[in-house]
């Protein structure tokens, strides 16, 4: 059965740090495009970063860069999003998703999580 399992969501004051994780089952994550997206109440969802499917090369919107990073253990077989100096207006489910063939911040993946969510608030 193929699933992907988010987890590392939940309360922080403004200007800390969560790490989010994304776990493969039924198939292995390094041949594949990664995203993370988040939806936030009332909005659509929205590109966070992704992870090429080969170069593993990373790539961020611009509304976290800088504070965000996303990496890949193989081993593990798990992608991460590491988020620090967050903001309130980063409050949101936060999902992961993969794709043999894509990468990037369309919603075009084949396999989601659940989501996890997160919030920032004081």
């Amino acid at each position: 059965q193929v699933q992907l399992v988010e987890s590392g969501g939940g309360l922080v004051q403004p200007g800390g740090s969560l790490r989010l994780s994304c776990t493969a089952s039924g198939f292995t994550l390094d041949s594949y495009g990664i995203g993370w997206f988040r939806q936030a109440p009332g909005k659509e969802r929205e590109g966070v970063s992704c992870i090429s499917t080969s170069d593993e090369r990373t790539y961020y919107k611009e509304y976290v860069k800088g504070r965000f990073t996303m990496s890949r253990d193989n081993a593990k077989n798990t992608v991460y999003l590491q988020m620090n100096d967050l903001k309130v207006e980063d409050t949101a489910v936060y999902y992961c998703a993969a794709d043999a063939h894509y990468y990037g911040f369309a919603l075009e993946y084949d396999y989601w999580g659940q989501g996890t969510q997160v919030t920032v608030s004081s």
